[in-house]
């Protein structure tokens, strides 16, 4: 049996400010509109942080029995590494996953019924990631998942949820976070070039290939602090996500240093952080 500590590294705590960065953002934009509502956001960071740890158990489970993971460069997998069985991971990301699903019944009763249609693709979108006969991540779709899935529904549902309407500053907000959300899983699978071209895995880096998907990479971590300009429209104080870029510059450093396998794992920290940090600065100047 798979210790605590390994059930642990198996839901990827590194990903967390994905789930995180959103709410911050959509709540600093629901505030910005006079519409924060506490609990509402306690209940959307609830609901994200669910499905982030559901989707990546779900991915462990599928990866595992695919045998995709076999030889790994990241950080541990549950299944391929042998340390839980198949159906034990497979619970974990169903267990996961009915969480987000419960939580989020609780803001589609409370706000408005056709968001149980959002919550039901994200659910599916969630699964067959890596899971089913087709899985869209082996298509090269999955950074686009991410950037509609952790970026424009994420922070444009939490902004709805509490002010009841959407505005520019908060479709804005989540273009930016989405783009760092693309931003880990391009890294992600840059380090992962040479194991997925072996086990027929085509992410968008293997379609891309190495010079391209380093360059999408830099690309999407100027988004945000384009967007941060942007945003001085609403409020100067938005500037202040600018403080972010040094990290942007450091996470980008491995990517654009040309570092391969191991020596992009601190990319995928420091995306995160610099994600985390901008989503932080952000919600907090929308909101005042």
């Amino acid at each position: 049996m798979a210790s605590a500590a390994q059930w642990l590294e198996g839901a990827r705590p590194r990903t967390l400010p994905n789930a995180i960065a959103p709410v911050l953002v959509g709540t600093g934009a629901a505030a910005s509109l006079g519409g924060a509502v506490w609990w509402r956001a306690v209940l959307a960071l609830v609901v994200s942080l669910a499905l982030i740890i559901g989707v990546n158990y779900a991915n462990d489970y599928s990866d595992g029995i695919r045998g995709t993971d076999d030889e790994r460069v990241g950080p541990l997998r549950l299944v391929g590494s042998g340390v839980a069985s198949p159906r034990a991971v497979k619970t974990a990301a169903i267990a996961s996953l009915g969480v987000g699903a419960v939580f989020g019944l609780v803001l589609v009763l409370t706000t408005a019924w056709w968001l149980l249609l959002v919550g039901a693709a994200c659910l599916a979108g969630a699964w067959f990631y890596t899971g089913g006969r087709k899985p869209y991540g082996y298509s090269g779709f999955g950074e686009i998942a991410v950037f509609v899935f952790f970026g424009l529904i994420a922070v444009l549902g939490t902004e709805f949820v509490q002010a009841r309407r959407l505005d520019w500053a908060g479709l804005v907000g989540a273009v930016a976070v989405g783009a760092f959300s693309s931003a880990v899983l391009v890294t992600n699978n840059l380090r992962d070039i040479p194991t997925d071209t072996v086990t027929g895995k085509t992410t968008l880096a293997v379609r891309l290939g190495d010079t391209r998907t380093r360059t999408l990479h830099l690309v999407l971590m100027v988004a945000p602090f384009v967007a941060s300009l942007a945003l001085a429209a609403r409020t100067p104080w938005a500037l202040l996500g600018l403080l972010a870029i040094p990290l942007a510059v450091r996470s980008n450093g491995p990517v654009r240093g040309g570092q391969q396998g191991p020596g992009l794992i601190p990319s995928l920290r420091d995306t995160g952080l610099a994600m985390l940090l901008w989503s932080i600065l952000t919600a907090v100047t929308l909101a005042i």
